[in-house]
C-alpha cells in the first residue's frame, strides 16, 4: 500500500471517528492530514455525508492549495488547514468540529483555563481563543484568514504544546501529530469545556489549577521523564 493511500485511509478513518465520538452533526467538522514528504494534505470533501464517506473520496491536494489529483472538492475550510500546516512544521493532522460546549466558549470569545488534571494532561495550559476576525478579513480570504489569526494566536509557541484553539463566533480546531491525534484532541476539548461549564455554574469563582500541579500532569505525559502508559 502506498503512503498516499495510507494518508486516505487514515483521513477517512479520522473523520468517521468525529461521528463515533459524536463531536459533529450533519456535515458539521472535517479533519486532514499531511504527507510532508510528498507535499500532499488529504481533507474530508466538502458537503459529502458521513455515511458516504471512503477513503477513495477523500481529497488530495497540495500544501500551496492546488489539486494533487482530480477528485471532489475539498471542505471550506481546507484553506485554514493549508495556512496552519505552512505555519507549523510539527502539525500532522487538523481537526475542526462544531461540537456544543468547546462552541459554547468559542462564542463567547472566552479562552478556557486549565481548570483540572484532565486538562493538564492534554493541554501545557490555557486553550486560547483567536481575536476576533475583522470585516476586512472575513471579506477577504475569510478561511484563509482564519488560519492566519490561529497561527498569529500561537506565534513564538510549540502549538503540540496545546493543541487547540477556540476561533470567537465559529468553533474549535485542534491538532496533533496525526489525523487520529488531530480528533482526539477535540474529544479531549470538548470534554474538558463540558466540565469546565459544569463546574463554573457550580463555583462561578473558580480558579485555575496551580501551575506545579499542571506541569506535573503535563510532563509526566510529554515531558523527557514521560512515565504515563507503557514502554514503546
Amino acid at each position: 500500500m502506498s503512503n498516499i493511500q495510507q494518508l486516505r485511509e487514515a483521513v477517512c478513518a479520522a473523520n468517521l471517528e468525529l461521528v463515533a465520538r459524536g463531536l459533529v452533526t450533519y456535515t458539521w467538522g472535517n479533519v486532514s492530514g499531511i504527507d510532508r514528504e510528498a507535499d500532499v494534505v488529504a481533507i474530508k470533501p466538502s458537503g459529502v455525508e458521513y455515511a458516504q464517506l471512503t477513503p477513495a473520496k477523500i481529497v488530495l491536494l497540495r500544501l500551496d492549495g492546488t489539486p494533487a489529483e482530480p477528485g471532489l472538492r475539498p471542505s471550506s475550510d481546507t484553506p485554514t488547514h493549508l495556512e496552519l500546516y505552512r505555519a507549523f512544521p510539527s502539525l500532522g493532522g487538523i481537526a475542526h468540529t462544531h461540537s456544543p460546549h468547546a462552541v459554547i466558549f468559542a462564542m463567547a470569545g472566552r479562552p478556557l483555563p486549565c481548570f483540572n488534571t484532565t486538562h493538564a494532561d492534554h493541554f501545557n495550559g490555557e486553550v486560547p481563543a483567536t481575536r476576533p476576525l475583522t470585516a476586512a478579513e472575513v471579506a477577504g480570504a475569510y478561511e484563509a484568514n482564519t488560519g492566519r489569526v490561529i497561527a498569529e494566536c500561537f506565534a513564538g509557541q510549540e502549538p503540540l504544546d496545546i493543541p487547540a484553539v477556540l476561533v470567537p463566533g465559529h468553533g474549535p480546531f485542534t491538532w496533533g501529530a496525526d489525523p487520529a491525534a488531530a480528533v482526539k484532541n477535540s474529544m479531549v476539548l470538548e470534554q474538558c469545556c463540558r466540565m469546565a461549564l459544569g463546574a463554573l455554574q457550580l463555583n462561578p469563582d473558580l480558579e485555575p489549577l496551580p501551575e506545579f500541579l499542571l506541569a506535573r500532569h503535563f510532563q509526566r505525559k510529554h515531558g523527557p521523564g514521560a512515565y504515563y502508559g507503557q514502554p514503546g
